[in-house]
């Protein structure tokens, strides 16, 4: 070590350590944008396949930007690709505003790939029964706008309009997106029949669920809280049988009708579990308290502690 001494020996140690933390960061960061290429191409081609072999050669509609495209194709014969970027070129404008200049850049990337595949793949006609159409015909079109979304862009614009909306209104998001695409199927009912607006409200449904399958998942996670007299038992188990992490607070059991000066301290615990655990944990729950009281809330994002990793969105 001749040459050195410690301090030089603690520069090197640190030094190496920031360059080991940059090439893990740099590796991480790389992987992610693969991650979202290969999820937005996933979804430009299903959307596409959607789009060319269920809902445009049925005449069926989805709700949005994606929506109204497809109105205006139907009632004036104007190509789908150019009318599908034509309509959303406002919105991912706005989209600058609202979210930022990358997101707007990778939306117009991706809805440009939509136009580019309805114009030049050859996607063949699956089927003409209308309810396989509106079922399959919306699931595929979830499926890809998922897939976008899960890549950080959108494939239609009615998001961004939301938001823009929501700032200037006393409306929230769903009644904004839900008052725009009364007004789509309502043109289409008048246009083109009730029949094919019911069917199509029908493939809007079938597309909103299978969105939010995608973008959640299998492991869509659920708040549990629980209030039980045999609370530390609960704790250990939760901890050392499901493996889960736990939020204690303070309260107290008690304050019944018939003793409602009697009450005891009790630990109520908080815990974030995936739905594919829900059952389980009931089923541990209520093995050792079967008086135990338990609610459940929707967890909409979650990281950290003791969570399992997924995929990011």
């Amino acid at each position: 070590m001749r040459g050195y001494n410690v301090q030089n020996i603690k520069y090197l140690s640190c030094h190496m350590q920031a360059e080991r933390r940059y090439a893990e960061t740099y590796k991480f960061n790389f992987l992610n944008t693969v991650k979202d290429i290969a999820y937005i191409i996933s979804g430009i081609l299903i959307c596409g396949f959607a789009l060319k072999s269920f809902l445009v050669p049925n005449q069926f509609f989805d709700g949005g930007v994606t929506g109204i495209s497809l109105l205006i194709h139907e009632l004036y014969h104007v190509n789908i690709a150019y009318v599908i970027v034509t309509a959303n070129l406002p919105f991912i404008v706005m989209g600058i505003y609202q979210v930022n200049g990358k997101f707007a850049w990778k939306t117009l990337t991706a809805i440009i790939g939509v136009g580019l595949c309805l114009h030049f793949i050859p996607y063949p006609v699956i089927t003409s029964d209308k309810l396989l159409v509106c079922i399959f015909g919306g699931v595929f079109m979830g499926t890809g706008v998922g897939l976008a979304i899960r890549g950080g862009c959108a494939l239609d614009g009615i998001e961004v309009l939301a938001l823009y909306t929501l700032k200037r209104s006393s409306f929230t998001i769903s009644e904004i997106i839900l008052g725009i695409n009364v007004i789509i199927f309502s043109i289409a009912a008048i246009k083109l029949g009730i029949p094919t607006a019911l069917y199509s409200i029908m493939t809007y449904y079938a597309a909103s669920k299978t969105i939010s399958f995608v973008i959640e998942g299998l492991e869509e996670y659920t708040g549990f809280t629980i209030i039980s007299g045999q609370s530390e038992i609960i704790k250990e188990k939760l901890v050392k049988d499901l493996g889960r992490g736990l939020t204690i607070y303070k309260g107290e059991r008690g304050y019944l009708k018939d003793s409602f000066d009697i009450s005891y301290p009790c630990d109520i615990i908080f815990t974030v579990v995936t739905r594919l655990e829900v059952r389980r944990l009931k089923r541990m729950v209520f093995s050792v308290d079967p008086h135990a009281f338990m609610f459940t809330s929707t967890i909409k994002e979650a990281a950290g502690g003791v969570l399992k990793k997924r995929a990011r969105h």
